[in-house]
């Protein structure tokens, strides 16, 4: 009887968002634990996206982004194909909005090896916001989320995050990105 339990800690954290938000955080990720384990991993997507929201509201973007990959997973599990490309891209953006590009371009690495996700537009995305972000180009960056066909279809918050890149110094990331190139190529 997982479900009934699960919505009743999902409820009970919706009711504490606003008085106690680490508790909500704790009902909302133990009520997506109760039907990741009994394999209902599809009927936890809302509160995914209220978890996600909520860490964001409270600066926790790397947990934000930890959330959003998890509900990736379940969305795997459960056959939702644009569902799974859009919490990968959505991490992605969460990432990057952090100013952890190293983090952000793991996540793409690791994401590349699901054909959903690369054969996908939300991949494409992906991969030219990273590209343009290791060219140092901001203007590239402001480009490709305003002209994308697919960032104004995730969850609201993520679409006020990816209006908001760049958010540091790209130029000095590409720079830091290029130097690591060379050290890679250099044996010496």
């Amino acid at each position: 009887m997982p479900q009934p339990s699960a919505d009743a800690l999902a409820k009970g954290a919706r009711a504490l968002e606003e008085a106690n938000p680490d508790e909500a955080l704790r009902l909302y990720m133990d009520s997506c634990g109760m039907l990741e384990e009994e394999g209902k991993e599809h009927m936890a997507f809302e509160t995914y996206r209220a978890a996600m929201s909520l860490y964001l509201k409270r600066n926790r973007q790397l947990d934000a982004a930890t959330v959003l990959l998890r509900w990736g997973l379940a969305a795997d599990k459960s056959k939702a194909v644009h569902s799974q490309c859009k919490a990968y891209l959505s991490a992605i953006i969460v990432y990057l909005y952090a100013n952890d590009f190293k983090q952000a371009e793991q996540c793409y690495n690791d994401c590349s090896q699901i054909d959903a996700f690369m054969n996908n537009e939300h991949g494409s995305c992906a991969f030219d916001l990273l590209r343009a972000y290791r060219e140092g180009d901001s203007v590239g960056i402001k480009h490709i989320v305003k002209s994308s066909s697919v960032i104004p279809h995730l969850d609201h918050t993520i679409v006020r995050l990816a209006k908001q890149l760049p958010t540091g110094e790209v130029m000095a990331l590409a720079s830091s990105v290029s130097d690591l190139n060379v050290a890679d190529d250099d044996f010496t």
